[in-house]
Protein backbone atom coordinates (compact mmCIF):
# COMPACT_ATOMS: atom_id res chain seq x y z
CA UNK A 1 0.00 0.00 0.00
CA UNK A 2 1.46 3.49 -0.93
CA UNK A 3 2.74 5.57 1.70
CA UNK A 4 0.41 8.88 2.43
CA UNK A 5 1.51 10.55 5.70
CA UNK A 6 5.19 10.68 4.85
CA UNK A 7 5.48 14.46 3.64
CA UNK A 8 3.67 17.64 3.06
CA UNK A 9 1.31 18.69 0.19
CA UNK A 10 4.26 20.99 -0.87
CA UNK A 11 6.63 18.24 -0.57
CA UNK A 12 4.59 15.89 -2.36
CA UNK A 13 4.01 17.90 -4.92
CA UNK A 14 7.76 18.78 -5.58
CA UNK A 15 8.37 15.04 -5.09
CA UNK A 16 5.94 14.05 -7.82
CA UNK A 17 7.12 17.14 -9.78
CA UNK A 18 10.81 15.91 -9.80
CA UNK A 19 9.88 12.20 -10.33
CA UNK A 20 8.00 13.01 -13.29
CA UNK A 21 10.33 15.47 -14.99
CA UNK A 22 13.34 12.68 -14.70
CA UNK A 23 10.58 10.06 -16.35
CA UNK A 24 9.80 12.45 -18.85
CA UNK A 25 13.61 13.04 -19.84
CA UNK A 26 13.94 9.04 -19.97
CA UNK A 27 10.76 7.78 -21.61
CA UNK A 28 9.45 11.26 -23.99
CA UNK A 29 5.83 12.29 -23.60
CA UNK A 30 3.96 9.72 -25.33
CA UNK A 31 5.34 7.04 -22.83
CA UNK A 32 4.42 8.92 -20.11
CA UNK A 33 2.10 7.98 -16.92
CA UNK A 34 1.20 9.01 -14.09
CA UNK A 35 1.18 5.73 -12.85
CA UNK A 36 4.84 5.31 -13.35
CA UNK A 37 5.34 7.99 -11.71
CA UNK A 38 3.31 7.33 -8.31
CA UNK A 39 4.92 3.79 -8.67
CA UNK A 40 8.46 5.79 -8.47
CA UNK A 41 7.82 8.05 -5.43
CA UNK A 42 5.88 4.81 -3.48
CA UNK A 43 2.71 6.03 -3.37
CA UNK A 44 -0.94 5.99 -5.09
CA UNK A 45 -1.63 7.12 -8.49
CA UNK A 46 -4.80 8.96 -6.62
CA UNK A 47 -2.69 10.82 -4.41
CA UNK A 48 -0.83 12.25 -7.72
CA UNK A 49 -4.50 13.46 -8.46
CA UNK A 50 -5.04 15.08 -4.62
CA UNK A 51 -2.23 17.28 -5.45
CA UNK A 52 -2.86 17.58 -9.36
CA UNK A 53 -6.54 18.00 -10.80
CA UNK A 54 -5.44 16.03 -13.84
CA UNK A 55 -2.71 14.66 -15.90
CA UNK A 56 -2.53 18.51 -17.94
CA UNK A 57 -1.97 19.79 -14.60
CA UNK A 58 0.31 17.48 -13.92
CA UNK A 59 2.34 18.39 -17.29
CA UNK A 60 2.17 21.57 -17.08
CA UNK A 61 4.16 21.55 -13.95
CA UNK A 62 6.76 19.31 -15.46
CA UNK A 63 7.09 21.56 -18.56
CA UNK A 64 6.87 24.52 -16.14
CA UNK A 65 10.25 23.13 -14.60
CA UNK A 66 11.65 22.25 -17.82
CA UNK A 67 11.11 25.94 -18.73
CA UNK A 68 13.06 27.42 -15.40
CA UNK A 69 15.86 24.82 -15.41
CA UNK A 70 16.26 26.41 -19.72
CA UNK A 71 16.17 29.79 -18.61
CA UNK A 72 18.46 29.08 -15.83
CA UNK A 73 20.84 27.29 -18.04
CA UNK A 74 21.07 30.64 -20.55
CA UNK A 75 21.47 33.17 -17.94
CA UNK A 76 24.28 31.76 -16.63
CA UNK A 77 25.72 31.31 -20.68
CA UNK A 78 24.92 34.89 -20.83
CA UNK A 79 26.68 35.66 -17.96
CA UNK A 80 30.04 34.64 -19.96
CA UNK A 81 28.72 36.04 -22.68
CA UNK A 82 31.09 37.47 -25.81
CA UNK A 83 29.66 40.65 -27.96
CA UNK A 84 27.73 38.69 -30.26
CA UNK A 85 24.79 37.42 -27.54
CA UNK A 86 22.05 36.91 -30.56
CA UNK A 87 24.39 33.76 -31.34
CA UNK A 88 24.76 32.54 -27.62
CA UNK A 89 21.06 32.19 -27.53
CA UNK A 90 20.36 30.09 -31.18
CA UNK A 91 23.75 28.36 -30.02
CA UNK A 92 21.74 27.55 -26.82
CA UNK A 93 18.09 26.74 -28.44
CA UNK A 94 19.83 24.01 -30.35
CA UNK A 95 22.32 22.59 -27.44
CA UNK A 96 19.11 22.61 -24.96
CA UNK A 97 17.11 20.46 -27.71
CA UNK A 98 19.21 18.33 -28.57
CA UNK A 99 20.76 17.53 -24.82
CA UNK A 100 17.19 17.07 -23.51
CA UNK A 101 15.24 16.10 -26.51
CA UNK A 102 12.17 14.21 -24.61
CA UNK A 103 11.74 17.12 -22.46
CA UNK A 104 12.16 19.93 -24.94
CA UNK A 105 9.25 18.00 -27.24
CA UNK A 106 7.09 17.87 -24.34
CA UNK A 107 6.47 21.35 -24.33
CA UNK A 108 5.59 21.36 -27.58
CA UNK A 109 4.00 17.84 -27.98
CA UNK A 110 1.77 18.54 -24.55
CA UNK A 111 -1.71 20.57 -25.25
CA UNK A 112 -4.21 21.75 -23.42
CA UNK A 113 -8.17 21.38 -24.88
CA UNK A 114 -9.17 23.65 -27.09
CA UNK A 115 -10.31 26.65 -24.69
CA UNK A 116 -8.80 26.17 -21.86
CA UNK A 117 -6.46 29.21 -20.83
CA UNK A 118 -3.07 28.15 -20.10
CA UNK A 119 -2.45 28.97 -15.57
CA UNK A 120 -0.87 32.12 -14.60
CA UNK A 121 1.85 29.82 -12.58
CA UNK A 122 2.87 28.41 -16.07
CA UNK A 123 2.72 31.73 -18.20
CA UNK A 124 5.12 32.67 -15.79
CA UNK A 125 7.19 29.99 -15.61
CA UNK A 126 7.50 30.44 -19.40
CA UNK A 127 7.96 34.03 -19.24
CA UNK A 128 11.20 33.77 -17.75
CA UNK A 129 12.74 32.09 -20.78
CA UNK A 130 10.59 34.81 -23.11
CA UNK A 131 11.82 37.52 -20.92
CA UNK A 132 15.56 36.89 -21.92
CA UNK A 133 14.71 36.72 -25.11
CA UNK A 134 12.93 40.19 -25.77
CA UNK A 135 15.29 41.71 -23.45
CA UNK A 136 18.47 40.69 -25.68
CA UNK A 137 16.44 41.38 -28.80
CA UNK A 138 16.01 45.05 -27.31
CA UNK A 139 19.27 45.41 -26.03
CA UNK A 140 20.13 45.10 -30.18
CA UNK A 141 17.67 47.33 -31.78
CA UNK A 142 17.81 51.14 -32.10
CA UNK A 143 16.11 52.79 -28.81
CA UNK A 144 12.94 53.97 -31.05
CA UNK A 145 12.43 50.45 -32.04
CA UNK A 146 12.54 48.82 -29.02
CA UNK A 147 8.83 48.35 -29.14
CA UNK A 148 9.33 45.88 -32.20
CA UNK A 149 11.25 43.50 -29.45
CA UNK A 150 8.24 41.29 -28.14
CA UNK A 151 6.64 40.49 -31.64
CA UNK A 152 10.42 39.64 -33.12
CA UNK A 153 10.96 37.24 -30.06
CA UNK A 154 7.78 35.63 -31.30
CA UNK A 155 9.12 34.99 -35.02
CA UNK A 156 12.39 34.55 -34.27
CA UNK A 157 11.59 31.98 -31.96
CA UNK A 158 9.75 30.35 -34.15
CA UNK A 159 12.07 30.37 -36.84
CA UNK A 160 14.46 28.67 -34.48
CA UNK A 161 12.38 26.46 -33.77
CA UNK A 162 11.67 25.01 -37.19
CA UNK A 163 15.40 24.64 -37.97
CA UNK A 164 15.68 23.06 -34.30
CA UNK A 165 12.87 20.98 -35.11
CA UNK A 166 13.83 19.59 -38.95
CA UNK A 167 17.22 18.95 -37.38
CA UNK A 168 16.40 16.53 -35.51
CA UNK A 169 13.62 14.89 -37.13
CA UNK A 170 15.84 14.50 -40.03
CA UNK A 171 13.54 16.62 -42.40
CA UNK A 172 17.13 18.69 -43.37
CA UNK A 173 18.97 16.27 -43.94
CA UNK A 174 16.42 14.91 -46.57
CA UNK A 175 16.69 18.87 -48.02
CA UNK A 176 20.56 18.62 -48.17
CA UNK A 177 20.94 21.37 -45.66
CA UNK A 178 24.39 20.68 -43.40
CA UNK A 179 24.10 23.63 -41.08
CA UNK A 180 20.98 23.89 -39.70
CA UNK A 181 21.99 26.26 -36.51
CA UNK A 182 23.80 27.97 -39.34
CA UNK A 183 21.07 28.71 -41.19
CA UNK A 184 18.97 29.14 -38.23
CA UNK A 185 21.51 32.35 -37.06
CA UNK A 186 21.77 33.52 -40.77
CA UNK A 187 17.91 34.08 -40.88
CA UNK A 188 17.64 36.08 -37.07
CA UNK A 189 20.15 37.70 -38.18
CA UNK A 190 18.72 38.79 -40.86
CA UNK A 191 15.50 39.99 -39.88
CA UNK A 192 16.91 41.95 -36.57
CA UNK A 193 18.82 43.71 -39.47
CA UNK A 194 15.73 44.65 -41.54
CA UNK A 195 14.46 45.74 -38.10
CA UNK A 196 17.74 48.41 -37.88
CA UNK A 197 19.23 46.22 -35.20
CA UNK A 198 23.25 46.72 -34.50
CA UNK A 199 25.27 42.89 -33.39
CA UNK A 200 28.98 43.29 -32.63
CA UNK A 201 30.33 40.16 -34.37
Amino acid sequence: MGRRSDHTRDELEQLIIGAGHTLLAEVGYHRFSAREVAKRIGYSVGTIYNVFDSLDDLMLAINGRTFLIWAETIARSLQNAGLDRIALLVASYFDFATSNRNLWMAIYDHRLPAGVPLPDRYARQRGVLTDILRGEIAAVLPEDRRDLAPALARSLLATVHGHCVFALNGTFALLDERDPHGAALARVREALAAAGAHIAV
